[in-house]
This record gives C-alpha cells, structure tokens and sequence, in this order.
C-alpha cells in the first residue's frame, strides 16, 4: 500500500462493508458471496456506486462507438400516455406533473438506465452495530427555497414538502457548541509533514481573525515567505489594480483567472496559490485556474478585498437564507416523495418526516396493470415518432436485449449530451448546441464511522485538504427528522463525507476539457483506488488524536459520477449575459415535436430547482399537443 498508514489491505472490505459486521454470522467465501449478490435494496449496496457497473456500458456503445440495436417489431407494452427517459429529479417530476394535469389514470412510463430512481439525487444506507445511517450519494439540499420559480415552489408543496420545518431539525449550532469548526490538512507526502490547523484565509465564509492565522500559520509547515504573504493577502486590503476604474476592474478581472490575477498582480507564492485553488470544487467543480478572478472577488478571496469593485458585484448565487434545508439522504428523500405520489403502494407513509425511514419496494416499480411504471436497468437508445407523427417509439435495452414501447408524449430527461444519439429526428443545429455542454464529474463518498471522537478531540467537524485525494472531509449534517435522529455523541456512530473532484491544472486546459479529462480518469480508478486513498487520508490527518482506520471505519460507498454536475456557464471563456435565462441551451433544449427535453442541462442549472423548472417547461410543451 506504500503511503498508507493503516494495515487495512482490500481483503478487508467486501465491496465497502467491513468483514468484521458480518464475521460473527457469515464466513469469508460466504460474506463475499453474499456482497456480491444481487441486491433488491439499492441503497443498501456499499463498494462503487452512484453510476456503477452495468448502468454505463450500453450508453458509451451507443455514443462512443456508434452500435445500433435493431427495432423490435413488436411493442413490449401497450400505449403509454407519456413515455419519459430518465429516473431522476427531472424526469420524476415531469411524470408527476403530466399525471396531475392528465388524471391520475393516465399511462406513464419511467426508463432509467441505473439500478435505482433518482439519478443524481442517491441514497447511501448503512447498517453499523445495528444502527441505521442514511446518507446523501449525490443532490445534496434544497438550496434557497425562497427564489425558487413559482413552478418549483408548487412542485415541493405538492410533495409536502414545508422548508420552515428545517430550522427545527437542523441543528445550526450542533458544532460550534462542541467547540469544532472547519479546519485545513496538509499531508506528509505534499509538505514534509502531515499537520492539522484551523484555516488561515477565508473557506466559504469571512476572512478568520488575525489570533486565529497566526496560530495557524505558526503550525502549518509552509515557508516563511508564503506564511507572510499570506497575512497580507488576507487582511492589509491592498488595491492591487490601482489606477484603474471600478468599471475598468470588473472588465479586467472578469478576463482573467484567479490564480493568473495573483501571479500578475499580488506577491503570492506558488504555494499559496496551490493552497487556494481546489476551494471551489464543491460549487463549480473546477479550480480558481480556470474561474475569473471577477469570481473570486464575490467569494472574498484573498488579495481581493481592497479592489473596491463590492457595489459592482453581481451576488446572484449568494441567498439570505442559511444552508439547511437537507434531508438525511440530501435529495433522495424528494425523488422518494416523488415516487410515492406516482406510485403509492411502493412507498410507505404519508409525510415529509416519514419519508427518511419509509419502505421503498423496489419490486413494485414496475408493477403489470399499474397506471405509472419505473422500469430501471433499462437504457434508451432511440426515441422517434411513430409513422403517423401522433407518438413516440422508445427503443431502451435492458439485460442485452431491445425493447420497443410507444407513447403520446415523450420526454428526454436523461443527460443532455446523448440526446443527439438517442433523438435520432434532432436538427443539427440543436445537437451542434448540445455539443457546448459537458457534466461535470466528481464523487461523493460516505464513511461509516463507529465513533467521531478523533473528530471531536481535533476540534474539527470539516477538512479542507487542497493536497489530498479527496479536497473536502466532513463530518455529517446534523439534521434528525420524523424517528431519524442524527448521532449525538461522539460515542455513536456517523457518516463522514468526503468530496473527490478530478481537475487537471498546469495543463493549459480549460474547464470544460479538464472535466473530459477528468471524467475519463474516473473510469480507471476502482474501488481499491478510492479505499487506499481515503484511508491513508484519515490516517494521516487525525491519528494524533486517537483515530485508527481498522476500528473506526465500517464502511465505504464511493458515488461515482463522471457525468455528475450540469454545466453552469463560465464567465471567464463563455458570454458575459449567457445565464439560466440566455445562452446556448435554449437552443440545446428546443421541442422535438412529441418529444421534450427536462434535465438540469437544459437549465444550464446544477440545482433542485433548474431540474424541475426543466421538468415544468417540458410538461407545458407537451400538454399544448393534447
């Protein structure tokens, strides 16, 4: 294993669950056989996950190498009202918009290409010492409710959903009164030593205060001159355009890249650049190498404060509301809400609270005789109108073997980029438009703690880790709601988060070819990659204080999403109006005839909201043909 500190090897794990939670019952060949079995609870499954083997094959035959699947002569079921490609945020709440226009009786039927509903918003449950965790594998929280479109408004009060009810199951100060707080880990391999700190400039909130840096500082193996330069960039507020206008300032720094702005203009040091530029992949999923410095000028970053450009700043995605309007399992619980109003005998209860522990039959999805249907493991291929133009055949394959189904509607809610391959009827203009865009790949893991206490004796509840395999390691939200409580001592065990991001910089790429570059780099890794990786990281970032990765950890998921995020437009290489409301995608997302398109691309919109505002527009269409 090399670096790694621990003595966990492979053999240890099966498929990310701990051979110790199975020991007492269940023999090596058996716990193998058994993790490997097939599995009629998705969320259940731990190892590699998110878009896992078996959910990608067909796809990348389809768009990489050109293979066609002959038409099958006969349709598998009879005529659907609505036919709608895409099992996630968007495809579910066009289904559950179409049915509250077209009557409950109305025929729909949902293809996915995965082994579980939601897409992006993935359900990660574990079971620890009989305790029950639930986790988020993707979409991670409803965020600022309050702008939401009036469409996306209606379609959580349909659901049930009351956000207000989130400033009582989440607990705001649930840290802070413990006394931790977001904290920053250089590793032995990067720096010399591995070495734990509270952050020394501003990470997703206001600059820190002057005591807290120098002790930072004082215990961070940097050099002398990146230690100085870094007080200064952080808190003399230099004007370091001076001499230009507030105008002339924000055209500049619009052109330019963060990092580009610091080497030109502030005295920063390459390492103080290194140590800045992965804190905005959670949000855009790229580096301050390829974001403007127009950017990091509304995230007041350092060497940015004193450019007095703040009234010129446009802080669109800044909300006044705090960030907690997140269920366990972050957006699963709203795909499962969805899926309950479509199909009710598959999921138990009857409220938002209820939800989180609810009984998802998976073997009821696909129910014969039911009005609305969510087939998974079934990829589409082909979506063409019939020859009397008044439907839509959907050629999907599951298990290898084609399929035709045919319905009045039809609505491409699957990733943007293969709607080209599979709308065989697409102008080129329309699929030269879709071309522009590319998802964005990243990975979500969660870590079955037994206990935090390392944790909590560090004084840490969040890693940034700018060296690291994974940027970002995180200690669960506290949110409990209906019977799920969240773990209240460090003695219980909790889900740790933690965020890898593949960027290429040094390259000369920019952000839309490093994401290609770093999608196909997630396809190498297996899960032994990720295991080693994260281990080794945790090892080295908290064993001072007791944590020990044989005794701690009883699980591992990785949520693999190498076509992850939608693309949201880069003012640094795309128009300066483009936006949710203008630009490229609109072109991308034009009506088909009977077919529409609804995903969080064609919102140019990584968010709850551009997924059902794409889904609300796509129904509208449609339902003007009827």
């Amino acid at each position: 294993m090399g670096w790694l500190k621990s003595d966990i090897t492979r053999r240890d794990f099966l498929n990310g669950v701990a051979l110790s939670v199975a020991a007492g019952a269940l023999s090596p060949a058996a716990a193998m056989s058994a993790a490997n079995a097939p599995h009629a609870y998705p969320p259940g499954l731990a190892g590699l996950r998110g878009s896992h083997t078996g959910a990608f094959e067909v796809a990348h035959a389809l768009a990489w190498e050109g293979r066609k699947w002959a038409r099958p002569s006969a349709l598998t079921d009879s005529l659907y009202d609505l036919v709608v490609v895409g099992a996630g945020l968007s495809g579910l709440a066009a289904a559950h918009l179409f049915r509250a226009a077209a009557g409950e009786s109305a025929r729909i039927l949902i293809l996915d290409n995965h082994d579980d509903f939601g897409g992006h918003a993935r359900r990660n449950e574990f079971d620890v010492d009989g305790r029950k965790l639930i986790g988020y594998g993707g979409s991670q929280s409803i965020d600022g409710p309050s702008s939401y479109s009036p469409d996306s408004k209606e379609i959580l009060k349909s659901l049930g959903v009351d956000v207000s009810r989130f400033y009582d199951y989440f607990d705001q100060q649930f840290y802070e009164k413990r006394g931790m707080r977001a904290g920053l880990y250089l590793d032995q391999k990067t720096y010399g030593a591995d070495a734990l700190s509270d952050l020394p400039f501003p990470y997703w909130s206001n600059a820190p205060r002057k005591k807290t840096v120098d002790r930072a500082l004082k215990a961070l193996p940097l050099q002398p001159q990146t230690k100085s330069v870094l007080k200064t960039l952080v808190f003399e507020g230099r004007d370091y355009l001076d001499g230009k206008s507030a105008e002339e300032k924000v055209a500049y720094l619009r052109s330019v890249s963060y990092e580009d702005f610091l080497k030109r203009h502030t005295p920063a040091t390459d390492e103080i650049v290194t140590l800045l530029r992965r804190i905005p992949l959670g949000l855009w999923g790229c580096g301050w190498d390829v974001l403007s410095a127009l950017e990091a000028s509304r995230w007041g970053m350092p060497g940015t404060d004193g450019l007095g450009v703040g009234d010129l700043i446009d802080n669109s995605h800044d909300f006044e509301e705090p960030y907690i309007f997140h269920f366990p399992d972050g957006n699963a619980s709203l795909a499962r809400l969805l899926v309950r109003k479509l199909i009710p005998d598959a999921v138990s209860g009857s409220t938002m609270e209820d939800i989180v522990l609810a009984a998802v039959d998976y073997g009821r999805l696909d129910a014969d005789g039911a009005p609305t249907r969510i087939r998974l493991g079934a990829t589409a291929v082909e979506m063409r109108h019939s020859p009397t133009g008044k439907s839509v055949d959907v050629v999907y394959v599951k298990e290898g073997i084609a399929h035709r189904v045919r319905g009045r509607h039809a609505i491409m809610a699957g990733y943007m980029a293969m709607a080209p391959h599979i709308c065989l009827e697409m102008p080129a203009a329309q699929a030269e438009a879709v071309r522009f865009f590319t998802k964005i790949p990243l990975v979500y893991v969660n870590v079955a703690l037994r206990n935090w206490r390392a944790f909590e004796k560090a004084g840490f509840h969040r890693l940034y880790a700018p060296s690291s395999f994974c940027d970002l390691a995180a200690l669960d939200f506290p949110v409990g709601m209906g019977d799920y409580r969240f773990s209240a001592s460090p003695d219980e065990p909790i889900l740790l988060h933690l965020q890898h991001v593949p960027i290429a910089p040094g390259l000369g790429l920019n952000e839309k070819d490093q994401h290609r570059a770093g999608r196909h780099s997630l396809y190498t890794l297996s899960f032994e990659d990720f295991e080693t990786a994260i281990v080794g990281q945790l090892t080295g970032a908290l064993s001072a204080f007791g944590f020990d990765a044989d005794k701690t950890i009883a699980g591992i998921t990785v949520n693999r999403w190498p076509h992850g995020y939608a693309y949201e437009y880069n003012e640094l290489f795309d128009g300066a109006d483009w936006s949710p409301e203008n630009g490229p995608h609109l072109a991308a997302r034009e009506q088909i005839g009977r077919i529409s398109i609804a995903n969080s691309d064609s919102s140019a919109f990584a968010y709850v909201n551009g997924a059902f505002d794409a889904a609300a527009r796509a129904v509208k269409e449609q339902l003007l043909l009827s």
